[in-house]
């Protein structure tokens, strides 16, 4: 019979997913995943079989996490609106001031690029799920399939350059500035934005 374990796991990979983000995978050593998470090398290896498999955890809760960014903004809200509040809230000026840490996401797809496919395939297909949330906020828009197609490859791709952006602490105001730009241009592709269903 297997032990039960004896720290809160879910706090304990928020605490690993904040390593890895800071840090990046191959940097963020095992002392440094224990020591921040508070768990013994054998906890780590019964809660998460080991280092690579953590990560995939991580990049999961992340995912998760600004998934549901996007979920809240959609709440009671137009879909360009809400499309805007989640770059505002994930990219322009996200909570707990780690905008410069970038997106553990983009971050892993370019470190483990070459590295790991793998993980670096694991990280680009969670994008992928937070790009179909865009084009499901276009299209109810009123976008076709197609625009919205293209459209939210076009906010992905902004979505992935501001977050390697940050990384060199860019200002504040700039990321703002970008954002009222990218909108400025999806508005003029959207000319009348249906009402939210």
């Amino acid at each position: 019979m297997a032990r039960p374990l004896e720290f809160d796991r879910d706090a304990a990979l928020d605490r690993a997913m904040r390593v890895f983000w800071r840090q990046g995978y191959q940097a963020a050593s095992l002392p440094d995943l224990l020591a921040d998470m508070g768990i013994s090398r054998s906890s780590l290896y019964a809660a998460f079989g080991d280092k690579r498999g953590l990560m995939v955890e991580c990049l999961d809760l992340f995912a998760r996490r600004t998934l549901q960014i996007l979920a809240r903004a959609r709440t009671g809200q137009p879909p360009l609106e809400a499309l805007r509040q989640f770059f505002d809230r994930s990219v322009v000026d996200p909570p707990g001031g780690n905008a410069e840490w970038g997106c553990l996401l983009v971050n892993t797809v370019l470190e483990m690029a070459d590295v790991d496919d793998g993980l670096s395939a694991h990280a680009a297909a969670r994008l992928a799920q937070v790009q179909a949330g865009f084009e499901d906020c276009l299209r109810d828009a009123g976008c076709a399939p197609d625009q919205a197609d293209e459209l939210a490859a076009f906010l992905m791709l902004v979505n992935q350059g501001m977050r390697v952006s940050s990384r060199r602490a860019q200002p504040l105001q700039a990321r703002r500035d970008q954002i009222a730009t990218t909108f400025r241009v999806l508005s003029a592709a959207i000319p009348t934005e249906a009402p939210a269903t």
